[in-house]
């Protein structure tokens, strides 16, 4: 079984507001911890994941950043590239007006090997490896 999921089944997993949609999503991890083979959670939909927390569910930075933190240690999910998150994850916990967005590119940019994160927005320009084009 080689199987990513999509925003919405991350979502239902997580909120469990939805019975139908979270039992599907469950027996899925399930499947896939039987199977030995996780289920992926590629950037992008970790990335729409945090939004629709945050916006939808009003979820606040701290129980976001530790509802990451307890995918990336679950056997049933990998990530696309699970240095990124892990250095995301830290780079938004360390700066409190971060938005995750930035932390996310910043933390990929620095995993491909750039050592500058060059950008017009002053609060991205704070992170590490952070420029403010002037």
């Amino acid at each position: 079984m080689s199987v990513a999921i999509d925003t919405n089944v991350l979502v239902r997993l997580l909120v469990r507001d939805d019975v139908a949609q979270f039992n599907a999503a469950k027996r899925l991890v399930q499947q896939a911890e039987g199977s030995g083979e996780p289920l992926l959670i590629v950037l992008g939909a970790l990335l729409e994941t945090e939004w629709v927390l945050r916006s939808r569910y009003r979820l606040d930075k701290p129980a976001i950043a530790t509802t990451f933190a307890h995918l990336l240690e679950s056997d049933g999910v990998t990530f696309e590239h699970e240095p990124t998150v892990e250095e995301a994850l830290y780079i938004w916990t360390q700066h409190p007006s971060a938005d995750f967005a930035d932390c996310l590119l910043n933390a990929r940019a620095a995993q491909m090997g750039r050592t500058r994160f060059v950008t017009f927005d002053a609060g991205a320009a704070k992170l590490p490896r952070g420029e403010l084009l002037a």
